[in-house]
């Protein structure tokens, strides 16, 4: 059930360059599920729609949000402070299904928060790979849960290259892949899921209006008609942003 709320910030910090963690006091957290987001409400009634942001963590009572500064909205929210009001519209889409098989979490950039829900939801053997242009965050935290293999363009940790560089330099083996980046390297991971013989879900990161599915403002290709818009193409925020990547064409 989505809720509309005007929730309470409980802490802001910066985490790396423009990159941002929040924890919000809210009654969406009774619901959400990782791989879901949330809408994120500016206070500028000259902009109409929220920003959507993925659910990094789920605590009783409390999520917390991890972003980058991408535009004025989000600049705005990186100056909210202990007990500012924020409004918030969640839980939104569909998460990643919490299976028992050995699984490879990746995630890349901006991607990489919702896998720290992932990884301490899911109860079986994990890989975690992260993939960075060169500034690290999260990566502590996700130690905690799994073993974690780091790949940053520039060499300056781990593997230099992307995250299926680093895969295959440390010869990590699972049997399911969960994965949230930018398109390129989804497109990657499915390619070598289809090689290996592995299922993999895929987080979708793409621009949202209504964030509900009213729309049609964040459609992908699929394989199958959607029946709300009778062609080959499923809504991110609706249908998603989780999907079998089997299932859409990217």
């Amino acid at each position: 059930m989505k809720i509309k709320e005007t929730a309470k910030v409980i802490s802001q910090e910066k985490i790396a360059t423009d990159i941002y963690s929040m924890w919000i006091e809210t009654s969406i957290a009774d619901s959400a599920k990782p791989g879901q987001f949330i809408s994120v409400y500016t206070k500028n009634d000259a902009k109409l729609l929220p920003r959507p942001i993925s659910i990094c963590e789920i605590e009783k009572g409390k999520l917390r949000i991890v972003y980058r500064i991408v535009g004025e909205g989000t600049k705005e929210f990186s100056g909210y402070n202990s007990n500012d009001e924020i409004i918030v519209l969640g839980p939104l889409g569909n998460g990643f299904p919490v299976l028992t098989d050995d699984a490879i979490l990746i995630g890349g950039g901006i991607g990489i928060p919702p896998m720290l829900q992932l990884a301490k939801t899911l109860n079986c053997e994990k890989n975690i790979v992260v993939g960075y242009r060169n500034e690290l965050f999260l990566n502590t935290e996700l130690e905690k849960y799994g073993k974690v293999t780091i790949a940053t363009e520039d060499g300056s940790t781990g593997t230099k290259g992307n995250v299926i560089d680093a895969i295959k330099a440390e010869g990590i083996k699972g049997k399911v892949i969960y994965a949230c980046g930018p398109i390129p390297m989804l497109r990657g991971i499915k390619q070598y899921a289809k090689e290996n013989g592995i299922t993999a879900y895929i987080s979708m990161e793409e621009r949202m209006a209504c964030g509900v599915g009213a729309c049609l403002g964040c459609v992908c290709k699929s394989k199958d008609v959607d029946d709300h818009s009778k062609v080959n193409n499923k809504r991110v925020c609706a249908d998603g942003p989780v999907f079998n990547a089997e299932d859409i064409d990217i």
